[in-house]
C-alpha cells in the first residue's frame, strides 16, 4: 500500500551543518533518552507575563529547558523570543510570573553569576573606541575561569584583527569578538539573543560549526527567526507566537510524528464530516488526496486512510522540514483564529 521516505529521527541537520560535524569528526550531539520534562532545568519559565500598557509581549508564558540542551527559541518576529531573553538576563523585570536561571531567580541576576552565564545579542553594545585585544583583556579581569589559550585559539579561528578598534570591524566581525568572549570563561549557559540575523551565510557557519565545536556540555539557549538556522545543530525547539509558548520538543521527536501525506485513489473520494483531529490541511481533488498527518503513526495512520477512504492505490508518507512543519502549524492556528471570530 505506501512507500514510506524515511528519515534518521536522531538528527535533523542541514547539509551544510552536516558537513561542519564530519569536518570536525563530531556526532550531533546526543538527546537523552530520559523524557524532557524529568531532566533538571537550566532556565524555568513560570506564567510570565510582560505588558507595556495596552499590549501584552509575554502572556503567560511557561517553559522548561534541559540542562546540556541546545534549545532553539523560534518565532516571527514581535513573538516575545527577545522580551523573554531580557527578563532572563535582568535587563527587563517581568510584569508577572518567575523566571529561574541555573540557580538564581532572574531578578537577583548579578555579579557572580555572570561567569556561569555567556550572553550574546544581534544588538550588543560594544566600547567601540577599544581594540579587540584590549576589549579582551578588559573583559578577562571579571571572570575567574577565564581561559587564556581558548582565548588564543578563538582569535585564532576567528581571524580577529588585535590591533583594530572595534568600530572599525564589520557586523559579522563583531559578533565574532562578543562570542569569543562569551565563550572564553567557559560557561555553563551560553544565551544567543538572534546572533546570526544580517550576517552572511559563511560568517554565519564559522559561528555555528565554533558554537558546535566549543559548547562541550553547556547549555544553549538560542533565538531565531530562521528556522533553517536551528534545524542544523538544535536537539529541542520551542515555538513562541504572540507571547505563548506553542509547543517545545525534541526535535528528533517533531521530525518523526509529522508526515506530507498523498494517496492515489482509484475514483473521486468522499469525505466524512469528521476527521482524525491529527490530520492538517486535507486537500482532495479528482482521485488524490494530501494532508499533514501531525500524530505520524504507520500503523495507525495506515488504518485511518483504510478506515475513511478504503485501500488506496498507492500512498507516500514524507518527512517534511522544520520550516515547512511551522508553516502548517502557524496555518492551522491562524485557521482556528478566524474560526473563533
Amino acid at each position: 500500500m505506501s512507500v514510506e521516505n524515511r528519515v534518521n529521527p536522531g538528527t535533523l541537520l542541514s547539509g551544510a551543518t552536516t558537513q561542519i560535524f564530519a569536518r570536525l569528526n563530531l556526532q550531533p550531539r546526543p538527546v537523552c533518552d530520559i523524557p524532557f520534562w524529568f531532566m533538571p532545568s537550566a532556565i524555568l519559565l513560570e506564567d510570565l507575563t510582560k505588558r507595556y500598557r495596552d499590549v501584552s509581549a509575554l502572556n503567560g508564558l511557561n517553559l522548561a529547558i534541559a540542562e546540556g540542551s541546545i534549545f532553539g527559541l523560534v518565532g516571527p518576529n514581535g513573538a516575545g523570543k527577545t522580551t523573554a531573553i531580557k527578563i532572563l538576563m535582568n535587563i527587563l523585570h517581568a510584569s508577572s510570573g518567575r523566571a529561574q536561571i541555573l540557580d538564581w531567580d532572574s531578578r537577583e541576576l548579578a555579579g557572580s553569576a555572570f561567569c556561569s552565564i555567556g550572553y550574546v545579542s544581534e544588538n550588543q553594545k560594544l566600547p567601540e573606541w577599544m581594540t579587540v585585544t584590549y576589549f579582551l583583556a578588559y573583559v578577562r579581569n571579571f571572570y575567574p575561569t577565564w581561559d587564556r589559550d581558548l582565548e588564543r585559539e578563538l582569535v585564532k579561528r576567528f581571524d580577529l584583527p588585535p590591533k583594530r578598534k572595534l568600530k572599525k570591524l564589520s557586523r559579522g566581525m563583531r559578533m565574532k569578538v562578543a562570542l569569543a568572549s562569551s565563550l572564553a570563561y567557559r560557561p555553563r549557559l551560553l544565551v544567543m539573543d538572534e546572533p546570526f540575523s544580517g550576517l552572511d551565510p559563511l560568517v554565519r557557519d564559522e559561528l555555528i560549526e565554533c558554537i558546535v565545536q566549543r559548547a562541550g556540555d553547556a547549555t544553549l539557549l538560542i533565538s531565531s527567526h530562521d528556522l533553517g538556522e536551528m534545524e542544523s545543530f538544535a536537539t529541542h525547539i520551542g515555538y513562541l507566537e504572540a507571547g505563548q509558548l506553542r509547543f517545545s520538543e525534541e526535535l528528533r521527536s517533531l521530525a518523526s510524528r509529522f508526515r506530507q501525506v498523498e494517496l492515489a485513489l482509484g475514483a473521486a473520494p468522499s469525505l466524512p464530516g469528521t476527521l482524525p483531529e491529527s490530520w492538517m490541511h486535507l486537500d482532495a481533488s479528482s482521485s488524490t488526496v494530501r494532508f499533514i498527518e501531525s500524530q505520524y503513526d504507520r500503523d495507525r495512520t495506515e488504518s485511518d486512510i483504510v478506515r475513511i477512504f478504503g485501500e488506496a492505490a498507492h500512498a507516500t508518507y514524507a518527512p517534511m522540514s522544520l520550516r515547512s512543519i511551522f508553516l502548517a502549524i502557524a496555518r492551522d492556528a491562524r485557521a482556528a483564529g478566524e474560526n473563533r471570530a
